[in-house]
C-alpha cells in the first residue's frame, strides 16, 4: 500500500474514535465559523446604516444608553437637526428612527421611521419607490422593502399589525440590500408613538455641499457641539459597538486556543491508540525499509488529515447552523455575513491542532525499535 494511501486511510480505521475525535474539534470550529459571521454581519449592518444612502458622516448622541438606539446610545432631541443644518458646509440633514418592534405578532423587525413632510426623499437612502405611494406623516401608513411583503405575504392595500395597531402598506420600494428590503418604513412619528419616544430620533445623516471637506464640517460640529454628539464615519467611531466587536473577536481568538488545547489532547489520545495498535506494522514497515522520518511523517499527515476533517465538517455545521438561526429570525434585521478571514483562522487552528497532536505520537512510532515491533503481539 503506498505512503499517500495509508496516510488517508489509517486515521479512520477505528471510526468511532476518529468519530468522537472529529465531533470534539468540529464543535470548536464550528463555533470560530459562527462567531465570524456574527461579527461580519454586526459589522456590514452597523456600518450600512451609518452611511445609508451614501450620507457623508453620522451624528450620534454622547449619551451611551442600552436599550436605546441600535448603537447602544440614547435618542436626540429633533432639535438637533436643525442645529446641524445650520453648520457651514452641511447640505442636507435628515433625522431617522431605527425601532425595533414585533410585527404581525412574530420576532421583532427593524422599523424606520422618516420625516415625510421635508426635503427627504428615498434615493438619498439608496431606496427607489417601485409601487404605490409614501406614507403620510402620523396616519399609520407603511411603506414595505420588497422582501419584506414576500416575507409577510402582503400587497399594497393590506393591513398589517405593528405593536398591537394596524398599518396600511402604501407603497413597495428596493434597494438592492437584502437587509433593507426586508424592513418596512414610516413616519417618525409612528416610530415614536409605537416606541413612546416622541419628538427623538436614532441617528442623523449629514450631507456635506459639493466641495466641501467632510473632516472640517465634522470638526466643526465637534468642536461646538462635542459635549453633547458624537460625528461618526465607520463604525470603530462607535464606542458600544467597537466594544462588542472586540468582546466576540475575543472570544473566537479564546475558543480557538481552546480548540487547539482539547483538540490537541483528544488527537494525541487517538493517535498514541492508533499507534499502539499498530506497533507490529509499524515494525514491519521499518523491516521493510521506512526510514524513522518517514514514520514520522506518516503519523503526523495521519494527524493533520484527521483535523482538517474535522476542520471541513466543524465548517459545514457552523454555516448550515447560523443559515438556521437567521432563517428561522434570530438575528433580526442583521444578515450574518461569513468572511475568508474567519475559514482561514478556523482550518489554521485545525493545522496547530493536528501539529501538536501529533507531534508525540509520531515521535513515539519514529523511534520504535523494529526488531521489538515485529515481536509484538
Amino acid at each position: 500500500m503506498s505512503f499517500w494511501k495509508l496516510l488517508l486511510q489509517n486515521p479512520f480505521r477505528n471510526k468511532s474514535r476518529a468519530a468522537l475525535a472529529i465531533i470534539g474539534i468540529g464543535i470548536g470550529i464550528a463555533t470560530i465559523i459562527a462567531l465570524g459571521a456574527i461579527t461580519g454581519g454586526l459589522t456590514s449592518t452597523m456600518d450600512d446604516t451609518l452611511h445609508a444612502g451614501g450620507a457623508d458622516f453620522s451624528i450620534i448622541s454622547k449619551e451611551s444608553d442600552p436599550a436605546g438606539t441600535p448603537y447602544g446610545t440614547a435618542t436626540l432631541d429633533e432639535e438637533w437637526i436643525d442645529k446641524i443644518k445650520s453648520i457651514p458646509g452641511v447640505k442636507f440633514a435628515h433625522g431617522v428612527y431605527l425601532g425595533s418592534v414585533p410585527i404581525e405578532n412574530s420576532y421583532n423587525k427593524l422599523l424606520i421611521g422618516i420625516n415625510p413632510n421635508n426635503d427627504f426623499n428615498l434615493s438619498s437612502m439608496s431606496m427607489k419607490l417601485t409601487k404605490g405611494r409614501m406614507m403620510k406623516d402620523n396616519s399609520k401608513e407603511v411603506i414595505a422593502g420588497k422582501l419584506a411583503l414576500k416575507d409577510f405575504k402582503k400587497k399594497i392595500g393590506d393591513k398589517i399589525t405593528i405593536r398591537d395597531e394596524e398599518f396600511t402598506i402604501v407603497g413597495v420600494f428596493e434597494s438592492g440590500d437584502p437587509a433593507r428590503d426586508s424592513e418596512f418604513m414610516t413616519s417618525n412619528k409612528d416610530v415614536q408613538r409605537l416606541v413612546d419616544d416622541a419628538g427623538r430620533v436614532s441617528i442623523i445623516y449629514v450631507y456635506v455641499d459639493s466641495g466641501a471637506n467632510v473632516d472640517d464640517v465634522t470638526k466643526k460640529l465637534e468642536n461646538k457641539y462635542k459635549d453633547n454628539i458624537t460625528t461618526a464615519t465607520s463604525v470603530s467611531d462607535v464606542e458600544m459597538v467597537a466594544n462588542t466587536l472586540d468582546m466576540v473577536n475575543a472570544a473566537s481568538w479564546g475558543i480557538s486556543l481552546l480548540a487547539i488545547l482539547i483538540g490537541g489532547i483528544g488527537i494525541i489520545n487517538t493517535m498514541i491508540m492508533s499507534v499502539y495498535e499498530r506497533t507490529r506494522e509499524i515494525g514491519v514497515l521499518r523491516a521493510v525499509g521506512w526510514t524513522r522520518t518517514r514514520i514520522l511523517g506518516m503519523i503526523m499527515g495521519e494527524s493533520i488529515v484527521l483535523t482538517i476533517t474535522s476542520a471541513i465538517v466543524g465548517a459545514v455545521i457552523g454555516v448550515l447552523g447560523i443559515e438556521l438561526l437567521n432563517y428561522i429570525g434570530l438575528f433580526g434585521t442583521m444578515i450574518p455575513i461569513f468572511t475568508i478571514e474567519s475559514f482561514v483562522q478556523a482550518f489554521g487552528v485545525a493545522i496547530i491542532v493536528g501539529l501538536i497532536g501529533g507531534f508525540y505520537p509520531a515521535w513515539r512510532a519514529s523511534k520504535m525499535p523494529p526488531t521489538e515491533a515485529l515481536r509484538y503481539e
